[in-house]
């Protein structure tokens, strides 16, 4: 600590110095040690001598006279290098620090470097640790898309769907093992390759005109395809080709995919002719069964024609009853066949109420006469009129429930209530069925329309029925947008209600009565009773018959008899059908221009089996007398028919569809119907398509016009008027330009399309 006060003398020291200079403070101070020494020589002489001896203040100097100097300059001596000294201390100590200062810095910055050396290090390792472990799973990524690539391709390859993916040239650019097998060739074969380089010829054009309708609409297809392998075998494929677009929406090829329908198809067709088997047969036994019937029935209105007593007139009568209600039992079962094939008509006619009414009150009364029951039938709301009914069907309903309600009622009556309502701006009709019978448990009532039904009610057990009657009335009534509803109490009775949709008419005109002149018919009938019957009306009316049993007898009197004007023609004979002597007739030129008219019990059915046969007319049987008359005239008096009806406006026909054609078929067959006929043509479009396309590349004109004729006549049934026109013109076409062809029929097929579009949607605004 004595160090401190010595530095801080001497720096004071240092301080004077230059201050005053080393002369003037070396004077000074030698002045002062001088007077010191003076000044204390003279105190210790004082001291010792109690007198100023001035020797000893002389002597003193004396000595600091000479001492003085020397001393004083020692001493600035000393403490100019004293204060160098300190100086250099601390200006070393100075640097000293600077240096520790920047030394520390240097450690600071170099440890702070060697920190972040290490975090870069460590983050260097860390990065490549991470590199290494992307590398290993990318690695592991890349493996596990192999393997599932693998997977993925062993999957497809092994599957018994087949797949193909075709770019946006068209090529092949992918498809898996199916594929190869059903084509006959590998996927090298296939790849890079167009259908027409792959297909055969008759495929070739389908699937282009497919392909296109995909590219063009970008919209998934799905089609049956029929495909014939290079070995021979049938196979059926439900194809769904789908548009393949990139990221930016742009379509850039096309995924096909195809599954093994075959077993289902041929499960189709067996099941397709397991119906038309049915159907034969049914109509076969309609056939049989109504052909005794119609002789009982034509021979019966002969009868009642003539003059009876009361009694023979009430036999009459009722042979007449009991052949309608035996002719009900026969539309029941041709009914029920329908149903199950949902192939059920309902054909709408103006009928007069009050009228149809009372021939039902009138069947009624009947039949409760013969069981002893009382009948009464009450009339609500104004009946007087003509409303839109299919009459056969309403009448069957009405038929049947009054059978039941007779049936199952011992004594007591039958009632009718028959209301034809306005309310609401709706037209309704209700008919009421009520009886005064054994009724219903209310445990049955739920079945009771089930087919085939039959209770469990041992009072109903003994009553011999067939179990379809209310369920063809329920389903006849549905098909005519009414319902049925049913209201019983055991031992009280049973209610029927139903309830029908209609319309109101104006009244139609009538035909003023027509005659033509006296004709020559052969009347090709095997059935001895019918041919009778239909000879007797002929004759009736002032013509000439000639008979024949059989096909073969028909057509002996065609070629010897040269006077003949008409051919009435029973579809089924004992050597051959209808259809095979229309045919041979057609055939014959001199024959060709005689009119041919059908009859059948199944008028539709004869004239889809007639189909491409050109016939003039078609008569259900038992023959009706004034459908029998309207048809002669029309072929044989054209202009009195004309005469005798009022002029009707001309129907406005659009460009598209065939309205007036679409509306008498609307009228006539009903929604359903005109709907299954359109669907048919759909199925059929294709391929009139496809043929007219394999014509087209193999330049085959004959086979292209046929396809055309074929597509012509088809649009016609369903009222395509452009289309068929078109088709005409492309029939009619003598040097077709083949080069652009292709490209004219998919562009004909796009647009058939948007007609059939537009005709769906005539159909259902109907």
């Amino acid at each position: 600590m004595s160090q401190y006060p010595v530095k801080s003398w001497v720096r004071r020291l240092a301080a004077v110095l230059k201050l005053w200079g080393w002369l003037q403070l070396a004077s000074l101070t030698v002045l002062f040690i001088l007077v010191s020494s003076a000044l204390l020589a003279l105190a210790v002489s004082l001291i010792l001598h109690n007198q100023v001896r001035w020797d000893m203040v002389a002597g003193a100097l004396l000595f600091a006279f000479v001492a003085a100097p020397v001393f004083v300059s020692l001493l600035l001596y000393l403490v100019r290098h004293l204060d160098a000294a300190l100086f250099y201390l601390k200006d070393s100590a100075r640097q000293e620090t600077l240096l520790n200062e920047n030394l520390q810095e240097n450690i600071r910055q170099l440890n702070f470097e060697i920190e972040e050396r290490k975090k870069a290090f460590q983050a260097k390792r860390r990065a490549i640790d991470e590199l290494r472990k992307e590398i290993s799973e990318r690695k592991k990524t890349q493996l596990e898309l192999e393997e599932q690539s693998l997977l993925m391709r062993s999957i497809v390859d092994s599957s018994p769907d087949l797949f193909y993916y075709r770019d946006e040239t068209g090529r092949f650019a992918s498809c898996n093992k199916m594929f190869e097998q059903l084509i006959g060739k590998s996927a090298s074969e296939l790849i890079g390759h167009y259908p027409l380089e792959i297909y055969s010829s008759d495929m070739a054009p389908a699937a282009i005109l497919t392909d296109h309708e995909v590219s063009v609409n970008q919209a998934e297809l799905t089609l049956d395809v029929e495909y014939t392998t290079p070995q021979g075998q049938v196979m059926w494929f439900e194809m769904r080709k789908v548009p393949f677009f990139d990221r930016q929406g742009r379509y850039i090829g096309l995924l096909g995919f195809g599954r093994d329908i075959t077993s289902r198809k041929l499960a189709e067709q067996a099941l397709e002719r397991a119906y038309q088997d049915k159907g034969k047969f049914i109509a076969t036994l309609s056939h049989e069964l109504r052909t005794p019937l119609n002789g009982i029935v034509g021979l019966t209105r002969r009868l009642l024609e003539t003059e009876l007593a009361p009694e023979q007139r009430s036999w009459a009568n009722t042979i007449f009853s009991s052949a309608e209600t035996l002719g009900n039992i026969f539309n029941d079962i041709i009914d029920l066949d329908k149903i199950d094939r949902q192939d059920l008509d309902i054909v709408y006619q103006s009928v007069k109420l009050d009228q149809f009414i009372g021939d039902i009150a009138n069947f009624a009364e009947l039949i409760c006469q013969q069981k002893g029951l009382k009948f009464s039938v009450q009339r609500v709301g104004e009946l007087s009129c003509f409303v839109k009914l299919d009459p056969t069907r309403v009448r069957q309903v009405l038929w049947n429930l009054i059978n039941n309600a007779v049936k199952f009622t011992a004594k007591g009556e039958v009632r009718l209530y028959c209301e034809f309502s306005q309310a609401s701006g709706a037209n309704e009709l209700i008919f009421i069925v009520s009886d005064t019978g054994i009724g219903i448990a209310p445990q049955e009532q739920q079945r009771i329309f089930d087919m085939y039904y039959k209770s469990s009610d041992g009072r109903r057990l003994s009553i011999v029925g067939s179990g379809i009657g209310l369920s063809v009335s329920k389903a006849l009534s549905e098909a005519m947008g009414g319902r049925i509803s049913l209201q019983s109490q055991l031992n009280q009775g049973s209610s029927f209600t139903v309830h029908l949709p209609t319309e109101v008419l104006a009244e139609p005109e009538l035909l003023a009565a027509v005659r033509c002149p006296s004709l020559t018919v052969l009347l090709v009938e095997d059935v001895p009773l019918n041919a009778e019957i239909a000879i007797n009306l002929l004759e009736q009316r002032g013509h000439t018959v000639v008979h024949a049993e059989t096909g073969e007898d028909a057509l002996a009197l065609l070629e010897t008899e040269d006077d003949i004007d008409l051919v009435l023609l029973d579809m089924q004979l004992p050597d051959m059908t209808g259809d095979q002597i229309a045919r041979a007739m057609k055939l014959d030129p001199r024959l060709s221009q005689i009119p041919i008219v059908v009859l059948s019990a199944n008028v539709r059915k004869a004239e889809q089996q007639l189909e491409g046969i050109q016939i003039d007319g078609a008569l259900a049987k038992p023959i009706n007398t004034a459908n029998l008359d309207q048809l002669l005239a029309q072929l044989f008096s054209p202009s009195s028919v004309r005469s005798s009806t009022l002029a009707q406006p001309e129907k406005q026909q659009d460009t598209v569809l065939d309205l007036g054609t679409l509306q008498d078929y609307l009228q006539s067959l009903g929604k359903k119907s005109v709907n299954r006929s359109i669907q048919l043509f759909e199925q059929l479009l294709p391929g009139y398509i496809n043929k007219m396309l394999e014509a087209a590349t193999q330049r085959e004109l004959e086979e292209f016009h046929e396809a055309a004729h074929k597509l012509k006549g088809a649009a016609a049934s369903v009222g395509l008027l452009w289309v068929q026109q078109q088709a005409k013109l492309l029939e009619q076409e003598e040097t077709p330009n083949w080069q652009t062809m292709e490209r004219q029929l998919i562009e004909y097929h796009l647009t058939i399309e948007r007609h059939l579009a537009a005709l769906h949607e005539f159909v259902e605004q109907y």
